[in-house]
């Protein structure tokens, strides 16, 4: 079918929203646009849906919605046809609540009995209602940091954890078979709560949820005694009531929020882009710092799975990276539950593949095993699994990846930024009560483990010919392994999608015992490492450069070096 058939199929058939409608007649005679919109279908990844929302086969919308969730449907009823349940949350992204309802409206139509909780939650909170109600699966209607025209459909296992490669890959091949107008089987949302098909989560997986992120705490005391003073800001997203909850639980009690960004709002006003990863969402806060004076300024993104942080240095205020926050709770958490005689025999960390080498060095000290696996916290997650079915869950003490995602404990699957907002607040309150800012750990990290750079960049490849063009730029690297990069030997490439690790100098191969994934590895001479990966979720190749030196500036130099190298190796 042409996208222009696709079209006027839609102009007749999708007429619930008026939004569509309207667009659909806007885009009429609009040829380019036509195509753009129903060339393709907006695909069902690992990472589940993710998109511009709009009219068009290739967008967010309800439709899209719906043929997702019959494709998930069908794929739960395979294996249990009676008695299956899912767990639904939503952030405070345009659509968000609309796209939540017609997900359970459709679970509903199908019998299968859907969970909503009653208003927009952090996303870790989605990933430990799955397991606390026994449901056989979750939604997420976020579309994390993404700019607002974004909205996204994440879906969850009966573990809590987001749907690995042999799943996703399953349930889109259900998708696949449904037609989006002809084969969704739905109730009326209201009619689904009358009928006890559909049903609210209640306070006390709220409240127990919160009991579980609170048996985190390594010294519960520390936060009130140092009286510590923060400004939050949860950047019109879903951590504003559960972070306030957690931090008034361990005493934090002088908390203020940054007023523009402190109500949901799914334009996001005040940062277009809200991620706390860059500068520009911290500006309202640091404005504020400048009369309130606090310790910390913790910003938690739309769907409160993520948290960037600011920590007072001298007259002034540090942004950290997502590794060195990473670095920090680690190296935390090891030396005050060794020092409380709490830390677990043979204690386990997981990382990613591109989160920062310091933590290798971090780990050692303790006797700590470090783990890594794929980039994406499922598989923090699913390794977190993996410990729990050997009984060695207590080996498990902290879980992390750059894009800064925390996890202590295996009460969810994902990472949580209402666990990691309590604890690095416990962090920042026990340094400070020896006279130390965060600016000072770190700093003294660096003298005793050495100095490490970590950049991420990430080359846009938009439109309908951006799939191709990473493919091609993946398949180049992959066929002509560069000798050098930067004037640095690359001394070994991880192939991780055909499992493999070849050794430049021998050619000898070792097998690499992860799942298969798109991911190209450059290890170079003096331990430097980059990092080659399409994104899961959006249309972009990223690029990982870790460098390090005995100084600040050594690190730096080279780190600039190698971003430059792989930016003209690719051709951008």
């Amino acid at each position: 079918m042409t996208a222009a058939e696709r079209y006027q199929i839609w102009c007749a058939k999708a007429t619930e929203d008026a939004d569509l409608v309207t667009e659909l007649k806007e885009m009429s005679g609009n040829d380019a646009e036509i195509a753009e919109r129903f060339s393709t279908d907006l695909v069902f990844g690992t990472g589940g849906l993710r998109g511009v929302i709009g009219a068009g086969t290739s967008l967010m919308n309800i439709y899209t919605v719906r043929r997702a969730t019959q494709g998930l449907a069908d794929y739960i009823l395979q294996s249990k046809p009676q008695g299956a349940a899912v767990a639904i949350a939503y952030d405070s992204r345009i659509k968000s609540e609309l796209f939540s309802k017609e997900a359970a409206a459709v679970l509903a139509g199908n019998g299968i009995h859907a969970y909503i909780y009653p208003e927009l939650m952090p996303t870790p909170m989605l990933s430990y209602a799955v397991r606390a109600l026994g449901a056989q699966g979750g939604i997420n209607v976020t579309a994390s940091h993404n700019p607002s025209k974004y909205n996204g459909y994440k879906v969850y296992g009966a573990d809590g954890c987001q749907l690995t490669d042999a799943a996703a890959g399953a349930v889109f091949r259900c998708i696949e078979k449904v037609d989006l107008f002809a084969d969704v089987k739905r109730v009326d949302f209201e009619q689904g709560i009358a009928q006890n098909l559909i049903s609210l989560i209640g306070e006390d997986v709220q409240e127990s949820y919160l009991d579980a992120v609170q048996k985190q705490s390594v010294h519960q005391d520390v936060c009130k005694k140092a009286g510590l003073k923060v400004i939050y800001t949860p950047l019109n997203g879903a951590g504003n009531k559960p972070v306030r909850a957690i931090m008034k639980r361990v005493g934090v009690e002088h908390v203020a929020v940054v007023p523009e960004q402190e109500k949901p709002d799914g334009r996001f006003p005040t940062c277009p882009y809200p991620n706390p990863e860059i500068r520009q969402v911290f500006e309202c806060g640091l404005k504020m710092a400048q009369q309130d004076e606090p310790d910390l300024l913790l910003a938690t993104d739309p769907d409160s799975d993520r948290v960037g942080i600011a920590a007072r240095d001298g007259d002034d205020y540090r942004l950290f990276t997502g590794n060195e926050v990473g670095a920090m709770l680690l190296n935390y958490i090891l030396s005050q539950r060794a020092a409380l005689g709490t830390l677990p025999k043979n204690p386990i960390a997981v990382k990613t593949i591109v989160t920062t080498p310091i933590i290798y060095a971090i780990a050692k000290k303790y006797g700590c095993e470090v783990v890594d696996v794929l980039t994406g916290f499922k598989y923090i997650g699913e390794k977190i699994g993996e410990l729990e079915k050997t009984g060695e869950e207590d080996r498990y003490v902290l879980g992390f990846e750059e894009s800064y995602g925390y996890l202590a404990g295996s009460y969810v699957r994902d990472k949580d930024a209402v666990f990691a907002s309590m604890m690095i607040c416990e962090m920042a309150a026990f340094y400070k009560l020896q006279g130390k800012s965060l600016v000072d750990v770190i700093n003294d990290i660096y003298r005793e483990f050495g100095y490490y750079i970590n950049s991420v960049s990430n080359f846009e490849c938009s439109g309908l010919a951006g799939m191709q063009k990473m493919q091609e730029i993946m398949n180049a690297l992959r066929t002509d392994a560069p000798a050098e990069i930067g004037g640095v030997a690359v001394e070994s490439v991880a192939d991780y999608y055909l499992s493999e690790k070849t050794t430049l100098s021998t050619g000898a191969k070792t097998k690499i015992d992860l799942p298969k994934s798109n991911v190209l590895s450059y290890m170079m001479a003096g331990g430097a490492n980059v990092v080659v990966r399409p994104s899961g979720t959006e249309p972009k190749i990223k690029v990982y450069v870790a460098a390090s030196g005995k100084t600040k500036d050594a690190a730096e130099t080279l780190s600039k070096s190698l971003l430059a190298a792989v930016t003209k190796l690719m051709g951008f």
